[in-house]
C-alpha cells in the first residue's frame, strides 16, 4: 500500500489540518491592511483592526449559540479559558464536580485548586466514556446542605469521542444551583451547543480545531443566564477602556480581555468559521465527519487483533475514535503508519489519563484517529488497509 508521498491526516482532534486557504489569506490581510492595535487608538488602522475582532466575536457567538457577542471573551486557547473560569469562580471550601473523561486542561487546574482547599469530586463514567447521570446528580447535590458550586463537563472526549448530554447535565446543575462549565475543545464550531439554552453556563472553546482557525485563539463564552460578575479576572491590565481607573473594567468583554488581542489569529478564526458557513454549515460537515468516523470504527473493529474503545456504533459521539492493535505498541504503530503509509495519527494518553483509566487503556494508551472536513473516503480506506497489513504482520511489541 505504501510507496507514495500522499498524507492522510487523521489528527484533527489535536489540531485541524489543512486549514481553508482563506485562513492564511485573512491573517496576512490583517497584518498588511489593518495592523493597528484594536481598541487602543482612533486612527484608521486601529479601527480596521477592531472591526476584524468584532467580526470574529460575532462569528464565534453564532457558532456557540450566544445571542450577545459581548458575552464572548477571547483567550489564547481553551486551556486558558478553563483556567480563567475555574480560578475565577472557585474559592477554598467550595465543591466542584467534574466528569471522569476530563482532559488535563481540567484535571490539572482542579488538582491545584484541591491543594488550595477546594473539594473536587469526580463523576463515574462507563467503559464507553458515557457519564453516569445518577452519580452526577448525587455529587452535585452534595451532602449536609453543601451543593456543588460548579459542574465541569467534557462535551466531547478527545480520546474516544463520547459525547456528553449537555441538556440533561444543565438540568442537574440547575436543580442544585451550580454553574456549568463546558470544555468544548473538541466540539465548538461543529456541534450545535445552544449555549443560551443551558441556563447558568460557560463554554471554553478553542479556535484551532473544529473552528478551523489558527493556534493561539479560543476563549470563554457565557450563556444569557450566567452571572459573569462572580468571575474574578485571572489576568488584569490594559483594555483601551476606562483608562482613568486602575481597576479592571467590570463590563464584558473587557473584564476578561486584558492586553492586546491576537488580531491576526482572530482574523483567521473568522475566516475558518466563514468557510464552515459557506460549505454546508456545521450540521452537514458534522454528519459527514461522523460517517467517516463510523466507517473507521467498523472497519478497524473487524481487523484481527484490533480493539476499538468508546461509544458503540450509532451512539452519540464526535469525530474521534481510539483503538489498539495486538502485537504493536502504540508508538511503533504510529511510526509504521506514518513512515510506511503516510497516515498521521496521535498515540499515547492524549493528555487525558483519567479517560484512559475509564477505558481500561492506562498506562499504555491508544492510537487515535480523528477525521476532519477535508478527510475523504479514500483516506479512510487507506488507513484501514494500512492497519490490515500491520495486523497481518503481528507487530513486534
Amino acid at each position: 500500500m505504501g510507496g507514495d508521498d500522499r498524507i492522510v491526516y487523521l489528527d484533527n482532534a489535536a489540531t485541524s489540518w489543512p486549514k481553508p486557504a482563506g485562513v492564511a489569506d485573512a491573517m496576512a490581510a490583517f497584518l498588511r491592511d489593518s495592523g493597528g492595535n484594536p481598541g487602543r487608538s482612533g486612527h484608521r488602522l486601529s479601527i480596521a483592526a477592531g472591526r476584524v475582532v468584532a467580526e470574529a466575536r460575532d462569528a464565534v457567538a453564532e457558532a456557540l449559540g450566544v445571542g450577545d457577542p459581548l458575552r464572548v471573551a477571547f483567550a489564547a486557547n481553551a486551556t486558558a479559558a478553563i483556567n480563567a473560569a475555574l480560578f475565577g469562580v472557585l474559592r477554598p471550601g467550595d465543591l466542584v464536580v467534574a466528569d471522569g473523561m476530563a482532559h488535563n486542561a481540567v484535571a490539572r487546574p482542579l488538582t491545584e485548586l484541591g491543594r488550595m482547599g477546594v473539594s473536587v469530586k469526580w463523576i463515574r463514567c462507563g467503559r464507553d466514556g458515557s457519564i453516569d447521570l445518577a452519580h452526577a446528580e448525587k455529587l452535585v447535590r452534595g451532602t449536609g446542605g453543601r451543593a456543588a458550586r460548579m459542574l465541569v463537563v467534557t462535551h466531547g472526549s478527545n480520546v474516544c469521542g463520547s459525547l456528553a448530554p449537555l441538556g440533561e447535565l444543565a438540568g442537574v446543575a440547575a436543580r442544585h444551583g451550580a454553574t456549568m462549565l463546558v470544555d468544548a475543545a473538541q466540539t465548538a464550531g461543529i456541534e450545535d451547543l445552544g449555549l443560551d439554552s443551558l441556563g447558568d453556563a460557560m463554554v471554553a472553546f478553542t479556535g484551532h480545531k473544529a473552528m478551523l482557525g489558527p493556534g493561539g485563539t479560543g476563549g470563554l463564552a457565557f450563556s444569557r443566564g450566567a452571572d459573569i460578575g462572580r468571575v474574578r479576572p485571572l489576568v488584569r491590565g490594559g483594555t483601551g477602556s476606562a483608562s482613568d481607573s486602575e481597576d479592571q473594567p467590570a463590563f464584558m468583554p473587557d473584564r476578561l480581555e486584558a492586553g492586546t488581542a491576537n488580531g491576526p489569529g482572530l482574523a483567521g478564526l473568522a475566516a475558518g468559521l466563514g468557510w464552515i458557513a459557506g460549505n454546508g454549515g456545521r450540521g452537514a460537515i458534522r454528519d459527514r465527519e461522523l460517517r467517516l468516523t463510523e466507517a473507521l470504527v467498523s472497519g478497524i473493529a473487524a481487523l484481527p487483533g484490533a480493539a476499538v474503545y468508546g461509544p458503540e456504533p450509532g451512539r452519540p459521539r464526535c469525530a474521534v475514535m481510539s483503538f489498539t492493535l495486538a502485537g504493536w505498541s502504540c508508538s511503533e504503530l504510529a511510526l509504521a503508519l506514518d513512515e510506511r503509509y503516510g497516515v498521521l495519527c496521535r498515540v499515547g494518553l492524549h493528555c487525558a489519563p483519567r479517560a484512559h483509566r475509564v477505558l481500561g487503556t492506562f498506562p499504555d494508551g491508544t492510537a487515535r484517529f480523528a477525521p476532519g472536513p477535508f478527510t475523504t473516503e479514500a483516506d479512510v480506506e487507506r488507513a484501514i488497509g494500512a492497519l490490515a497489513e500491520l495486523a497481518a504482520e503481528g507487530g513486534r511489541a
